[in-house]
């Protein structure tokens, strides 16, 4: 039996990923690749995140293995209430993202600390209104393809794995999935 699955980019760019499968991204997609042909296994990934993947990988993405899939998105239906939990927690982020650039506004730059208190803002921001959540089409991309095939999403993402499982799509993470590879006959 062929077992599939839906593969984000940071299985093959997040160093806390990659570990489990290579020493770099070129060298764990390439070991993915050589077990998935191994155990006839078939990974997809939508157009918008492999063309992600090929902007960090070097090497060839064998298209036999990792196959590209749009969802139908003008087809799939995502019920109501995950878009309410979603415009709702994005409004609580946009408003703590502001009360983070309010408590740097109040701070007095100089020209010694500006770079740094910059960098920090745009850090702390970052984190409060992008850490946990769905915050690009390729994340939503993915989400769509692992709901329309019925396949579990392999990611480290948190805000993949958070909406992911709101939608009751399975979530397998880098360790999980080397396990499976692993034991896969």
């Amino acid at each position: 039996m062929q077992e599939n699955f839906i593969i984000d980019t940071n299985i093959f760019i997040n160093p806390d990923s990659y570990i489990y499968f290579g020493n770099d991204p070129d060298d764990a997609l390439k070991n993915i690749i050589n077990i998935a042909k191994e155990k006839k296994i078939i990974f997809f990934i939508p157009p918008s995140v492999y063309e992600e993947l090929k902007e960090f990988i070097k090497d060839d993405i064998d298209p036999n293995i990792i196959k590209r899939k749009s969802p139908s998105s003008y087809e799939s239906s995502i019920p109501a209430l995950f878009f309410y939990d979603f415009i709702d927690e994005m409004r609580q982020r946009i408003n703590k993202g502001l009360r983070v650039a309010e408590k740097f506004a109040r701070k007095n730059l100089t020209k010694e600390n500006e770079q740094e208190i910059i960098k920090t803002l745009r850090e702390e921001y970052r984190v409060a209104t992008r850490e946990n959540i769905i915050d690009s089409k390729e994340d939503f991309d993915l989400i769509l393809l692992s709901k329309e095939l019925n396949l579990p999403l392999v990611t480290l993402d948190n805000g993949l794995i958070k909406w992911a499982l709101k939608l009751g799509i399975q979530v397998i993470t880098p360790k999980d999935l080397k396990q499976l590879l692993e034991n896969k006959i």
